[in-house]
């Protein structure tokens, strides 16, 4: 695997106060009580809006000062569902998350399944007809473009992905261990119904490598990363992003 994230998306660094010690590996993502431009929430939203001229909607899991899970999707493909536009499961998504077990940073693509059969307290987690997920598992297949860009992605730029049910802990693989677009679809049909289940396509990053960096290097990585994945979000999204494109 690589040891450097791909080529970085140059930024005006004098703009940008994160640091590498916000992204704490025992804690998460550090976001609460700092000032603007040094959120991650902000310079990152507010960096897509700008490369893609389009809206986005920030979601997260975590309380308080310190975030696990930060996530980014554009607004008009959340609008463009006819059943779940009112809600943000549905929808492909860049994503940033610090993992305190693993002890490692991922940014990547996120793409949820939610539940087939959600309990009655939880439905509108349950998946329906119009989420994106449907367009990538359709897309899992010998020849497609998908399978091109898991391809270039995984066996040649260094990323990693995680795919299944999150309650099962499987489904964890790399360049030694891609098993192919129909192993793969086979997996993600096969994660039981009533657990939670996605797609996560990531860059991974250890805390060595994330103290090695400056703020600003990580902030470039991390908008680098999401412009790698672009043309697979594409692939399952209702609308298309293209830099300079759309107005915000």
């Amino acid at each position: 695997m690589k040891t450097h994230p791909p080529a970085s998306f140059p930024l005006p660094s004098v703009a940008i106060g994160f640091r590498p010690e916000y992204l704490d590996f025992r804690r998460g993502i550090h976001v609460g009580n700092l000032e603007e431009n040094e959120r991650i929430t902000r310079i990152l939203k507010l960096a897509l809006e700008a490369r893609y001229r389009q809206g986005f909607v920030t979601e997260r899991w975590g309380r308080g000062v310190f975030w696990q899970w930060i996530a980014f999707l554009p607004r008009a493909d959340r609008e463009a569902k006819p059943l779940s536009s009112h809600a943000s499961f549905g929808c492909s998504k860049f994503f940033i998350s610090v993992e305190t077990e693993e002890e490692v940073f991922k940014c990547g693509l996120q793409i949820e399944r939610g539940y087939v059969k959600a309990p009655r307290s939880f439905r509108e987690c349950e998946l329906r007809p119009d989420w994106d997920w449907h367009r990538l598992v359709k897309g899992l297949r010998p020849g497609s473009p998908v399978e091109r860009e898991l391809r270039r992605l995984i066996l040649r730029e260094g990323f990693s992905l995680f795919a299944g049910s999150w309650e099962t802990e499987l489904g964890q693989f790399s360049k030694e261990n891609f098993p192919g677009v129909t192993k793969l679809r086979r997996l993600l049909n096969a994660a039981p119904k009533n657990h939670w289940a996605g797609f996560q396509l990531f860059y991974p990053m250890t805390e060595e490598e994330v103290r090695s960096a400056t703020g600003v290097d990580l902030v470039e990585s991390m908008l680098a990363v999401f412009g790698e994945v672009t043309t697979l979000m594409n692939l399952t999204m209702q609308i298309e992003l293209a830099e300079g494109e759309g107005e915000v």
